[in-house]
């Protein structure tokens, strides 16, 4: 008697651990990157970046900007420098989800 009251119990935590794992959500809620593709966004988001500074380079590149130069760390974690799109210098801020923020 006392084992079948073990195996249910043991039946039964097993069961409801693999309820509460599946619960329709794929990958995490937030990730960093998302895809490929350069967005522009009204301000960086905080937070540490993984990126390297050839790949902060790169990135701006895939997204039009020409003459990046003077690329540096900033205190919220986005990598931030002067570039040229459409014939105008400006200032570039990439945060670490791959976002852009151009002024």
């Amino acid at each position: 008697m006392k084992r079948m009251i073990m195996a249910v119990a043991g039946l039964a935590l097993a069961t409801t651990g693999a309820a509460a794992q599946s619960s329709g959500q794929s990958g995490s809620h937030n990730p960093v990157v998302k895809d490929g593709t350069a967005h522009h966004v009204a301000a960086p988001a905080k937070g540490r970046s993984s990126f390297t500074e050839d790949q902060a380079k790169g990135r701006l590149a895939k997204a039009g900007y020409t003459g990046i130069t003077g690329l540096k760390g900033t205190d919220n974690g986005a990598w931030q420098g002067m570039a040229m799109k459409n014939g105008k210098k400006m200032t570039v801020t990439l945060d670490y989800k791959g976002n852009i923020t151009a002024r």
